[in-house]
């Protein structure tokens, strides 16, 4: 039985994660393509993304280094841009964190932008044991991060021979548009991406992308006290409510 809805959980994230090839081939092949106009072999290029396996981060560092920022800038900015990782795992604990250390240890490697964005809401939508919520995420995977590896292959071995005029790079607005689409749900997730957006933009002329670092610390910030504002006033209607009672 455990068996049995483990594998319909695997099937229904299998099913749930297919329409992000749309967006994952041709973004890896844009990685391989990038990685090996900055000099990357095809090895090195899937080695890239076969220890790093975080799209954003990559181009990022890729970029930095074609600009030859220092190293420290580098790390900085990398780490900055996943950053939303640890909170990432930090709202899935409450759901796979029973798991054996090897298995919470491969959820860490495959925890990316769109398979928890599946998975997240997956699990707040019904009730799952911790089997079958394995068996979900480990379906996101499968079409995700496994055909990752793939394009970044078939994009590092085309190199130049795709021209810039195809436009490819529009996988990666698109992506992200996609994964946070449904997931501004409350006042301060809206509050957080806005203040991020408006603050990297208005950034966007410091060197290095160092734009990109202060519009997340911005919307961090800005989230974070609009959540606080939130059940403050939550908190004080409760009061008022049981006054007037």
């Amino acid at each position: 039985m455990a068996a049995s809805a483990a594998r319909s959980s695997y099937m229904r994230g299998l099913r749930d994660g297919l329409p992000f090839l749309a967006v994952i081939l041709p973004f890896g092949m844009l990685f391989g393509v990038v990685a090996t106009e900055a000099g990357l072999s095809i090895f090195e290029a899937l080695a890239f993304s076969i220890v790093v396996i975080a799209g954003a981060a990559q181009f990022t560092a890729l970029q930095l280094l074609n600009d030859a920022a220092p190293l420290a800038v580098v790390i900085a900015s990398a780490l900055a841009v996943n950053l939303r990782m640890a909170m990432y795992s930090a709202s899935m604990t409450p759901h796979l964190g029973a798991l054996p250390m090897w298995k919470r240890a491969l959820v860490a490697y495959f925890l990316v932008d769109q398979t928890y964005a599946l998975s997240q809401m997956e699990f707040e939508a019904k009730p799952l044991s911790l089997t079958e919520k394995l068996g979900y995420f480990l379906g996101t995977v499968t079409p995700i991060c496994l055909p990752w590896y793939g394009a970044t292959v078939v994009g590092a071995w085309a190199g130049a021979a795709i021209p810039p005029e195809t436009g490819i790079d529009f996988a990666v607005p698109l992506a992200f548009l996609a994964m946070i689409g449904g997931m501004l749900r409350t006042t301060a997730h809206r509050w957080a991406a806005a203040a991020a957006a408006v603050v990297a933009v208005g950034f966007a002329w410091l060197p290095w992308n160092l734009g990109l670092i202060v519009g997340g610390v911005a919307g961090m910030v800005v989230g974070a006290q609009v959540e606080l504002w939130t059940e403050r006033r939550e908190a004080a209607k409760v009061v008022k409510e049981e006054a007037d009672a």
